[in-house]
């Protein structure tokens, strides 16, 4: 049986998909940015030449001159902190442009560094990239040149026999088959481009790639990033977790209560708790979006906890709230940390508990100026077996709150307390965390 990966049929599919991923390169944008960073690094010896020995009736020893005399400049010009972020920005743009785009948009870390130089250690890779940037250069653009030549010269000579010497060959004689060699020295140029461009973005990694100090401070950034879009997360969950516990709660009030004039206070107050999560949701969303720090102007506080408790009133419960102590003297991490903390306390005891008393004591040590808060309501009857101590795992937010109060280097405390369900937290006013 013959071997059906040697078949004709076999041979017939391989040799047109061969041919597809030999053309495929070209194809392709980045071959050009790539090929045109490789012509560019000839920049600087043409205008050395200018100088001397002169770009005009060149030999060959002048020729050998042209990608020796930029070395010293360049590595002197290396020495300059600003020289490495220009060719990191230059390398990203033209070497691994696609790369570049996901890098700007956040889905793809930088291989290539666009950074000024921090250490000798940066300034020498960076001369050492010039250098080998210079060579490949010269390089590429004496190739450019020529190749494209000799297929001139293999025309010619296929044509009329018009001797041409060209790269120290000289193709004389009047063939036909000169024709059929004319494309080799394109295929050869292009063949030339496409190593040398994939060589050289393997240099500039290596080269231009990030330091160890670079990648810890992108490592700390990325952190620092993960860390807000988590307290945003949390936020999001405080605002909106608090907004529907009160609409549900209202909503099933109103229709229990059958009174229109209760229904239309329900109503109310199912607007303003709606309306005030909407602006959380659209301020979160578009902090995401821009992937920025959120500014601590724009994020509530203790001194707008007013509004948590006129909506814990709104949805049917007592409240009986005690505010003592310098609230606006709080450092801001604590003060926005305490309000959360307060609005997800009051979101639990409607979810978990209904519209029952509530006790809330919150106050800031005149002597110490720590926050304290307090919030205490019954525990459920037999008919209310699921409340927020019936078990671990009924939900995030009590574990929500230790993570905050621990953040501040504070501490919560949950349970069961002289016949009520007792939450109480203690945050020092400690202003290093005022990254919060």
């Amino acid at each position: 049986m013959a071997d059906v990966s040697t078949s004709p049929a076999a041979l017939a599919t391989r040799i047109p998909r061969a041919a597809r991923a030999a053309v495929a390169p070209l194809a392709r944008a980045v071959t050009y940015t790539r090929w045109l960073h490789l012509l560019m690094g000839a920049v600087v010896a043409a205008a050395c030449g200018l100088v001397y020995p002169g770009l005009f009736d060149l030999r060959t020893a002048d020729l050998l001159w042209l990608p020796v005399l930029p070395v010293l400049p360049l590595v002197a010009v290396a020495m300059v902190p600003a020289t490495r972020l220009a060719e990191g920005l230059q390398a990203r743009l033209l070497l691994t442009p696609g790369e570049h785009a996901r890098h700007q948009q956040g889905h793809l870390a930088p291989r290539i560094a666009a950074a000024p130089s921090a250490s000798r250690g940066d300034r020498a890779r960076t001369a050492l990239w010039l250098v080998l940037r210079l060579e490949a250069g010269c390089l590429t653009a004496l190739l450019s040149v020529q190749l494209p030549n000799v297929t001139g010269a293999l025309v010619a000579a296929a044509s009329d026999g018009t001797p041409t010497a060209v790269m120290g060959l000289r193709i004389s004689g009047h063939h036909w088959w000169y024709a059929l060699l004319a494309p080799l020295p394109l295929a050869a140029l292009m063949a030339l481009v496409v190593a040398a461009g994939s060589l050289m973005t393997a240099a500039a990694t290596r080269l231009l790639g990030p330091s160890a100090a670079e990648r810890l401070t992108a490592l700390e950034e990325r952190t620092e990033r993960l860390l807000e879009h988590n307290r945003l997360a949390r936020e999001l969950h405080d605002s909106i977790g608090h907004a529907l516990t009160v609409a549900v709660v209202q909503a099933g009030a109103a229709r229990a209560a059958g009174s229109a004039e209760f229904t239309d206070r329900a109503l109310a107050a199912i607007e303003e708790t709606g309306r005030s999560a909407l602006e959380d949701l659209e301020r979160v969303l578009r902090l995401l979006r821009e992937d920025t720090a959120r500014g601590p102007a724009d994020r509530p506080g203790l001194t707008d906890a007013e509004r948590l408790l006129e909506s814990a009133r709104a949805a049917g419960s007592t409240l009986d709230a005690e505010v003592t102590g310098p609230l606006e003297e709080l450092p801001g991490p604590v003060s926005r940390e305490g309000y959360r903390i307060l609005q997800e306390a009051l979101t639990n005891v409607l979810r978990h508990a209904g519209p029952v008393p509530v006790t809330v004591r919150v106050a800031v040590a005149a002597d110490t100026g720590a926050l304290r808060l307090d919030v205490r309501n019954p525990l459920p009857g037999p008919g209310r077996p699921d409340g927020p101590f019936a078990g671990p795992g009924r939900g995030t937010g009590l574990r929500g709150i230790r993570e905050r109060a621990a953040l501040l280097g504070g501490e919560a405390e949950a349970g069961p307390y002289e016949g009520e369900w007792r939450l109480s937290v203690t945050l020092p006013p400690d202003r290093s965390h005022a990254h919060v």
